[in-house]
């Protein structure tokens, strides 16, 4: 997955300029970006502060990294099953 120019520092500040009443369609422009990433980080970011979303950062990556582990445990359990299986 591509990863974004903006840090999430910066997404907040995009998103309070637009709350604080700048166009939508304005700030796009002067940030360089579509007005669908604008709408995505608002559905992601919208209403947080700066310290959330580097929680919400780190437990994605915690999540991810759990995911990692389960998706190996599962496959070392489905070989072991597999190799019980057999007949000698």
């Amino acid at each position: 997955m591509k990863r974004s120019k903006f840090t999430e520092e910066q997404i907040i500040s995009i998103l309070r300029e637009q709350e604080a009443g700048a166009k939508t369609a304005e700030l796009c422009r002067k940030h360089g970006m579509s007005e669908a990433t604008f709408y995505a980080w608002r559905a992601k970011f919208g209403g947080m502060d700066v310290s959330d979303a580097k929680r919400l950062k780190v437990l994605e990556e915690e999540n991810a990294r759990l995911k990692r582990l389960l998706a190996e445990a599962m496959l070392g359990q489905a070989a072991l099953k597999d190799l019980l299986s057999r007949k000698w």
